[in-house]
């Protein structure tokens, strides 16, 4: 049977929904208030973790040269994504906006405990203005619980610290669960400017909020209520009144959507054109498990592939990291995918 901690709408097409939420974030970017602009990096980076407390499915694991593109000309959004390396697992990606560019790669570094299993992000997220300001920032410790017995439900723990090009830094700290369960979801941190001075403190929680208030917090004293002076910069949006078999919210149902003049257009690496998914978001379970079997082989030969050699389509390995290098977009508008690999198909992938 197809294993029932799988979902299907994969981590690459979640990060669309993160992206389009910079629309929010940023859309008064440009008007030279720094401190503004650093405290909403803060809340797109907290609000990336929001969703995994509904859900804790495991996601499909992409295969080499594993593609996603999500297109929204008229909200100014553009993002592609690809798997480019199988051992480490690294997936890049690069996502344009109006007034900003996205960018970044991850390789997870995993620990497995017997029950549980301990994931640390290694690289990071780059986010570049058009007026110069570019903002870099790590992600932190996700640990996923009762992988054997019981409920699953995760956690996230460690320090995040984004790093400006200019003179402003700021260090969050998502606490990790007791196990009283106590500091359930709970991030604090600060900005500080060159000088090592608290100009703001943050404060919420990464499954439902995210506030901030002037100068230091830990300076008004015992009796002082956070909430009587905080300022709201992210809060998670209602959950869906009838909940789907996957906790996904009414966007992210469509980011498996294939239409007929979608599916003209994409390259055959795209996550959408993959069968083992299709069939397990249609209830074909049976089908959906041979074919599952059938893409693990041939990720086996991927395997093979990268040791011969193989390079990414998209993306280009600069120093440490994956950088988007251009040309996927106007392939697209020619609908000219010479040169991608049928990684779904039945043929073994060459080169």
């Amino acid at each position: 049977m197809f294993p029932k901690i799988f979902e299907t709408c994969k981590d690459k097409k979640l990060m669309t929904f993160y992206i389009l939420q910079l629309i929010h974030f940023f859309k008064l970017t440009c008007q030279g208030n720094r401190l503004m602009q650093i405290l909403s990096v803060a809340a797109f980076a907290v609000s990336g973790y929001s969703s995994t407390k509904r859900r804790a499915q495991k996601p499909f694991n992409p295969l080499l040269g594993e593609t996603y593109e999500a297109d929204y000309p008229d909200k100014g959004v553009r993002f592609i994504s690809e798997k480019v390396s199988h051992h480490p697992m690294i997936v890049a990606c690069h996502c344009e906006g109006k007034e900003w560019v996205m960018s970044g790669d991850c390789n997870l570094k995993s620990k497995f405990w017997g029950r549980s299993i301990k994931l640390d992000p290694l690289g990071l997220l780059t986010l570049q203005f058009v007026d110069g300001q570019r903002y870099q920032w790590n992600k932190v410790t996700t640990a996923i619980y009762n992988l054997i017995i019981g409920k699953v439900y995760c956690d996230h723990y460690g320090t995040m610290q984004i790093l400006g090009n200019g003179d402003l830094l700021c260090k969050m700290k998502f606490k990790e669960q007791s196990i009283f369960h106590q500091n359930l979801y709970q991030v604090q941190g600060y900005v500080y400017d060159k000088e090592g001075n608290k100009l703001a403190s943050l404060f919420g929680k990464w499954e439902e909020a995210l506030y901030f208030i002037l100068g230091d917090i830990a300076t008004r004293g015992r009796a002082f209520d956070p909430m009587s002076e905080a300022t709201r910069l992210w809060r998670i949006n209602d959950p869906p009144e009838f909940p789907t078999r996957y906790n996904l919210t009414r966007f992210a149902i469509t980011l498996n959507e294939l239409t007929p003049e979608l599916k003209e257009k994409l390259p055959p690496t795209d996550s959408r054109l993959r069968p083992d998914q299709r069939h397990l978001e249609n209830g074909e379970y049976d089908l959906a498990n041979s074919e599952k079997l059938r893409l693990e082989q041939k990720q086996r030969q991927a395997g093979k592939l990268q040791e011969r050699g193989w390079q990414p389509r998209w993306f280009c390995k600069n120093d440490e990291s994956f950088k988007y290098k251009g040309g996927y977009w106007e392939a697209r508008d020619q609908i000219n995918w010479s040169g991608c690999p049928d990684i779904f198909g039945s043929d073994v992938v060459c080169v």
